[in-house]
């Protein structure tokens, strides 16, 4: 959101503000220990909107119960370790044709990754009797089996 801001790209900024209160919304407000997890959301959403809304932001920063300005606090920072899908989706090919998606673990070693390849419905019926000359994968991104 940050880069959008910079480059004046207002209403993708904005865009993304109502993905975090989407995001936000859904969570289950009775659940154990949610109420930490909420308010820094809430928090995060009120220094974004700041730019665009600040009075309003202003008073969402004082209904959360904050003393001090929001026009003096840090703008946020994302954390690009909390960015990192733990699970990618990869195509799986047979002769150069998607026949198949899987989710696996981020850099999981090639000799699982094609076993599980391999073992897809959709994948063994385009194989069927063929041996396999060769599996070329292209880790966290593609697998492209060759018969």
């Amino acid at each position: 959101m940050t880069d959008d801001l910079d480059r004046f790209r207002f209403n993708r900024a904005v865009a993304r503000i109502r993905e975090l209160s989407n995001h936000l919304g859904a969570i289950d407000k009775g659940a154990k220990d949610i109420g930490p997890v909420l308010r820094q959301g809430l928090e995060a959403c009120a220094r974004l909107l700041f730019p665009m809304t600040p009075h309003l932001c202003e008073e969402m920063w004082r209904q959360l119960g904050h003393q001090s300005l929001l026009a003096e606090n840090a703008w946020p920072e994302a954390d690009p370790a909390l960015i990192v899908d733990e699970e990618v989706t990869i195509a799986v090919q047979v002769n150069g044709k998607v026949r198949a998606t899987i989710n696996l673990p981020r850099d999981m070693d090639k000799e699982a990754a094609e076993a599980e390849a391999l073992a897809r419905p959709e994948v063994i019926k385009y194989i069927a009797d063929k041996p396999v000359r060769k599996v070329i994968i292209v880790p966290n991104r593609i697998i492209n089996v060759v018969i």
